[in-house]
């Protein structure tokens, strides 16, 4: 079954609305820069009602050039299963973070040696869009991803949308996809009805194999 990542979750309201549509992963974006970034304290309102009514979600902190105290901060304030990291962290702020830890790539890397993890997801690949740290809404390079996927579970991110996450997934074949502006009906608000769309439409591509 393909894990489906819904990112830049900021209310409770769509959190729930996440999980009705079938989402396996909620992302929490904690970089200011972002319009989907959530404060420390709203999160940890929001996980603690999750933790207990749907302990099944695994819950993922989006960072972006954070401290290591930092995300281990939040990741404990929080309750949050895995740290995301997506912007120029080195392997040295990685490797503190293990095992509960994943690297965004922003285009496909040449290299991923040291830091792919030993668990699913091997690490997430996104488009690589200059000065924006995710959430751009453009694909990334599927043909690229493709070979990648088949020697790692990693996660698709990119300009996936309900329209073109099907094809995503015939062809790149990943451990999961992951959604943040492809579900939105403005920028940070997640739409019910998109989401519902999305989950609907990997599912049918599974449900034909």
């Amino acid at each position: 079954m393909t894990i489906i990542k819904i990112c830049g979750i900021k209310t409770l309201k769509d959190a729930f609305a996440a999980i009705d549509a079938g989402a396996d992963y909620l992302g929490f974006n904690f970089y200011p820069g972002s319009v989907r970034f959530i404060e420390k304290e709203t999160c940890a309102e929001i996980t603690s009602i999750l933790k207990k009514e749907h302990p099944q979600i695994k819950l993922v902190g989006v960072f972006v050039n954070s401290s290591v105290d930092e995300v281990k901060d939040i990741l404990e304030a929080c309750s949050l299963d895995l740290a995301q990291l997506h912007g120029d962290e080195t392997y040295e702020i990685f490797a503190q973070l293990e095992p509960n830890v994943f690297r965004a790539f922003r285009g496909i890397p040449s290299d991923v040696i040291g830091y792919e993890r030993s668990e699913a997801p091997a690490f997430l690949v996104d488009a690589a869009v200059k000065g924006v740290y995710g959430g751009s809404g453009v694909t990334a390079n599927w043909s690229a991803a493709t070979e990648l996927a088949k020697k790692y579970p990693l996660l698709l991110a990119g300009g996936l949308t309900p329209e073109n996450v099907a094809d995503a997934v015939r062809q790149v074949k990943p451990w999961g996809v992951d959604v943040a502006s492809g579900v939105e009906s403005a920028p940070g608000e997640k739409d019910a009805i998109k989401m519902s769309a999305f989950v609907k439409a990997v599912r049918e591509v599974e449900n034909r194999k």
